[in-house]
């Protein structure tokens, strides 16, 4: 009677937890992939940074690396672009002859003018990235471009760095010598200084302006008179609209 009610031994129960318990083998295998796969992203992303700023110099390298369009690049270049595109943005709506007349009216504080540049800022670089994203692809289109949408508003976006630097190297200058009479009529900011300001800040628009050329022909592989009659083309409608808004 005693042998027929013996029990079984604990030993097999805890190999069955044994194998039902996870390995830390494989705990490490599979957590392994996700940490190289961080690292690659991270290095992707710091690698965009220094190309956003070697536009400036080494402009043909970095427009030819768009032709990537894999999802990790595209992810990688996001950042880089959109700050180019908001400092730009800023820089641009300063320029304004808007801006000039800020202060005349007597509502409105010395305190709001970071609050509207930036708002503004925001504006003109979702209408630039957007919308003359789109007027460049169709152009490019026109010519026979094959290029996505999406490479053509990164093209646009890295063509504006030159506007981005004039936001941290012209203004500055400029506000501090002209302080708050850069904004209202009649002050002490006009004269040949001021032209010369202006003249420089030109010289940013002319500057991004040969980028874009060089970015379209980077991309392409176009010759300089097709990609010259694209960038032309993508630009007549705005220069229509700036051109009856100024006269």
């Amino acid at each position: 009677m005693s042998r027929r009610w013996r029990t079984a031994p604990p030993a097999a129960s805890s190999r069955t937890c044994c194998r039902c318990a996870p390995s830390p083998r494989r705990s490490g295998a599979t957590l392994l992939p996700m940490a190289v796969d961080t690292a690659h992203a991270s290095a992707r992303g710091r690698s965009w940074w220094l190309r956003a700023a070697a536009v400036l110099v080494a402009p043909r390298a970095v427009f030819v690396s768009l032709r990537d369009e894999s999802e990790a690049e595209v992810e990688a270049r996001q950042e880089p672009q959109m700050a180019i595109a908001g400092l730009a943005g800023i820089a641009a709506v300063l320029g304004t002859p808007v801006a000039r007349h800020l202060l005349n009216d007597a509502s409105f504080s010395v305190s709001l003018l970071p609050v509207w540049a930036f708002l503004g800022g925001a504006a003109y670089a979702v209408a630039g990235y957007w919308l003359g994203g789109g007027l460049l692809y169709g152009a490019a289109r026109r010519f026979g471009g094959l290029g996505s949408y999406r490479r053509a508003r990164s093209v646009l976006a890295l063509s504006a760095a030159p506007l981005a630097l004039a936001l941290f190297t012209l203004w500055p200058v400029r506000i501090a010598i002209y302080g708050q009479n850069l904004f209202r009529t009649g002050g002490t900011d006009w004269g040949p200084g001021d032209r010369t300001f202006g003249g420089l800040f030109y010289f940013a628009f002319a500057w991004s302006a040969v980028l874009l050329v060089i970015g379209v022909r980077s991309v392409h592989g176009w010759s300089w008179g097709r990609s010259l009659a694209t960038v032309a083309l993508a630009a007549a409608l705005p220069a229509l609209i700036v051109f009856a808004t100024v006269a």
